[in-house]
């Protein structure tokens, strides 16, 4: 495969992590601006883990999901009594916070004759751990889709689960949700630390991915994206955001005609979906229509057998 496709299919790839962060608090009625910051913390410390301490892929890639989950738990404490417009304010200021922190962040050791580690704003350098190991283009590719398959069946078997169901009922009505016997504040923070975890193991795949890290690289607009992924692939299924990514970066931004536009019809097309089909494009009633046409499918090959 050409190593531009490469390159495309494994940003796609990465990028659907943090989206399929965002799209989990917004089942729980959240909006989010700062998803960006876990996918901040998970890409240092992944790569912390392994250009410097050492540490196998596999490893730094839990860490880095268990940096993330730790730090959005933390946030999630004090944020619970805060709801939409203040919510969201709420994560983007920490983004901002955890963005400025990284800038200031010097972690240095010397390996190999040369200096290694975070450098504040000059950015983390020389994550080569897919270099020194032999893992080509392709094959890391290849790992990242595994790892969002694994994460995709996990978002089947919640959504089949009564912690799934719980999630979405926090989203529809929280105070008829709490009148239902349900702990509120307990999901949403469960729920936080699952969407930073999954923010996490997507930096870490980023930083083994473009070997170079900066903190400018976690900006707002990250998180805006993130977000937007979801409104736009719609909310009915965990398809929903990796649809707006393909859509983003799968084609608003790989087609080179349209790269100078991606910003311009990337807006329009939040803002039209938003009023036309405000929870996207596969929303709850589509992907109840194609269920039910899968089934009726499937009962008739029973028939016919």
């Amino acid at each position: 495969m050409d190593d531009y496709l490469v390159g495309v299919f494994s940003n796609i790839g990465v990028i659907s992590f943090v989206a399929l962060s965002a799209y989990l608090l917004l089942l729980t009625g959240e909006i989010s601006f700062g998803q960006q910051a876990f996918f901040a913390i998970g890409a240092y410390a992944a790569g912390i883990a392994t250009a410097m301490w050492g540490w196998t892929l596999v490893l730094a890639l839990g860490f880095g999901a268990l940096a993330g989950a730790l730090a959005a738990a933390l946030v999630g404490l004090p944020t619970l009594r805060l709801h939409g417009i203040y919510f969201a304010v709420a994560t983007l200021g920490f983004a901002e916070m955890v963005r400025i922190l990284f800038e200031m962040f010097r972690y240095r050791k010397e390996a190999d004759g040369d200096t290694i580690g975070p450098d504040g704003a000059a950015g983390f350098r020389n994550i080569r751990y897919i270099f020194e190991n032999d893992i080509s283009g392709v094959e890391f590719m290849l790992i990242i889709y595994a790892l969002l398959a694994v994460t995709l069946i996990g978002f089947m078997l919640l959504e089949r689960s009564r912690l799934g169901v719980t999630f979405r009922m926090i989203g529809a009505d929280e105070t008829l949700a709490a009148l239902q016997g349900i702990a509120v504040a307990r999901h949403r923070i469960l729920a936080a630390a699952m969407a930073g975890a999954l923010a996490g193991i997507g930096g870490g795949l980023y930083a083994h991915l473009t070997t170079y890290i900066e903190p400018r690289v976690f900006d707002v607009m990250l998180g805006v994206h993130s977000l937007a992924y979801g409104l736009i692939g719609g909310l009915g299924t965990a398809l929903g955001p990796i649809l707006g990514v393909l859509i983003d970066i799968g084609l608003l931004e790989s087609i080179r005609a349209l790269a100078g536009y991606r910003m311009v019809i990337f807006g329009g097309l939040v803002a039209l979906l938003l009023i036309v089909r405000p929870r996207g494009l596969l929303d709850e009633t589509l992907v109840h229509r194609f269920g039910a046409v899968w089934r009726g499918l499937a009962n008739a090959r029973t028939s016919k057998g």
